[in-house]
Formats: C-alpha cells, sequence, structure tokens
C-alpha cells in the first residue's frame, strides 16, 4: 500500500503572521510534523511505501525542508491555491496530482498533517490511518479531542437580542446530552478516490470516521499567547508522557 503525506503551509497568517515559521521549543516547528512522519516511516516500513510532499508557498518553508535529510518532493503553492477562502482539501488534492505525476505511480491513501499541530503522537497517527485501512468504506477519518463545552446543554447563541442554547434540548445534565467533539486539525486521512473528485470541498462531503486524541488544551495557534501556552503544554506532557517526548528527540535525526 502506498501512502503520501501532505504537509501544506501557507506563507502568511490572518492570526499568528508566519506561525509555520516559528521556533518550538528551539526547533523548527515543521520539524515536528516532519519527525512524526519519520517515526511512523521507520516504525511501519515493512507495510506501506510511504512519500512526502510539501506544498507552500513560502521559499522559507521550503528551503528549511530542504535542510532536513527526509526526501521530500517540495510543490510551489499556484497563487490560485493560496487565497484566504481556498479550501484546503483543494490544496491537498493538488500535492497529489503533482506527487502521482512526478512519481510515476498512484497513492491509496493520502495523510494531511497540520504544521502547527506539534503536539501527536506516533501512537495517534498510526490509530488515525490503521482506522482508514480497516474501514475501506470511510472516505475520511480526522482526529478529534472530547469538547470542553457541550452545544446541547451549555452552549449558548445570540440572536437579536435572544439568547437560547445552541441547539435546543431539555437536557439537565451535560452526561445526558450526546458526546460532542472538538476538531483539533492534527490529522486527516483521506481516501483517494473521495480527494480526487473535485466536487468536494470539505471533509463533510464524504463518509467520516474519527479518532480521539488527548486533549492539549490549545487547539489553534492563532496569537502569541496561544503559541507560548502549547510550548508550556509540550514542557509538561515531555516529562509526563514519553510518547509525546519521542516526537521531539526525533527531530535529530531527521536533520
Amino acid at each position: 500500500m502506498k501512502i503520501l503525506f501532505t504537509v501544506c503551509g501557507r506563507a502568511g497568517s490572518k492570526g499568528l503572521r508566519n506561525k509555520n515559521l516559528k521556533t518550538f521549543l528551539g526547533d523548527p516547528l515543521m520539524y515536528y510534523t516532519l519527525s512524526c512522519i519519520d517515526l511512523f516511516k521507520k516504525r511501519n516500513s515493512n507495510r506501506f511505501h510511504i512519500d512526502i510532499a510539501i506544498n507552500s508557498d513560502s521559499q522559507d518553508l521550503l528551503k528549511l525542508a530542504g535542510e532536513t535529510n527526509l526526501d521530500i518532493l517540495q510543490i510551489r503553492r499556484v497563487e490560485e491555491l493560496g487565497k484566504d477562502d481556498t479550501p484546503k482539501v483543494s490544496v491537498i488534492r493538488n500535492s497529489l496530482e503533482m506527487a502521482e505525476k512526478e512519481k510515476g505511480y498512484g497513492y491509496d491513501i493520502i495523510v494531511d498533517l497540520d504544521i502547527t499541530s506539534p503536539l501527536r503522537t506516533i501512537i495517534d497517527l498510526e490509530n488515525a490511518v490503521n482506522k482508514k485501512i480497516e474501514n475501506t468504506s470511510t472516505d475520511v477519518v480526522f482526529s478529534v479531542v472530547e469538547a470542553r463545552r457541550n452545544p446541547y446543554f451549555n452552549m449558548v447563541k445570540n440572536e437579536n437580542g435572544v439568547v437560547s442554547k445552541v441547539i435546543s434540548s431539555n437536557f439537565v445534565a451535560r452526561q445526558q446530552a450526546p458526546e460532542v467533539y472538538d476538531m483539533n486539525a492534527s490529522i486527516y486521512v483521506y481516501a483517494k478516490a473521495f480527494l480526487i473528485n473535485n466536487d468536494v470541498r470539505t471533509v463533510f462531503d464524504g463518509k467520516i470516521d474519527i479518532v480521539k486524541m488527548t486533549d492539549t488544551a490549545i487547539l489553534d495557534i492563532d496569537s502569541e499567547n496561544d503559541f507560548e501556552l502549547m510550548e508550556i503544554m509540550a514542557e509538561y506532557l515531555y516529562k509526563t508522557y514519553p510518547k509525546f517526548k519521542d516526537i521531539k528527540d526525533n527531530i535529530k535525526s531527521i536533520v
């Protein structure tokens, strides 16, 4: 089975500017994602043929990828895929098309890892890939964490001055409400047939399954404060849960 790993990053950002280029606890933020892919490849070399592609409009980000010892296909993002409203699925689809053209063979599944999610473990990644392989009818498997709020119970909306629950219900305890999750944007595993469909714009256009990850408190890096809090959380996780530190420790083997 052939797997294409994609890493997609833009030059700018509407939140924290150039966040993809930041240094996280002494190493380039992107290297945590590349280290996770490298560990997956080392642990599963007898199961899969694995390639890596980075798709970016940032020359600095492409240069960082080129400074590793990994074999990474560098794809310069075309202008029409670098807009604020460009669906990420379109960028991943373009990465797949370019990789298959360059390599001369096709892929069975495509795994996209977000640069700004350094706190994933190799077990998280393997769980997501294995779930997709086991559930052949699923179009996409993505990672989630348990939500801290529930729209059936303790989330409200304000419409024209009228405040009400996001989803109307009669639940009097959170435990009674349906279980809900936050999408943490860390791991997405796509079926090729789903991804190459040009009508697909989001993961919700297909049949979905999920894998649960440890809640690391920070879902998105949209500010300097988010970034600093994630570094604090990372230091705690590295001391408490060795599987998180495995990714950090492996960085030295890819540079």
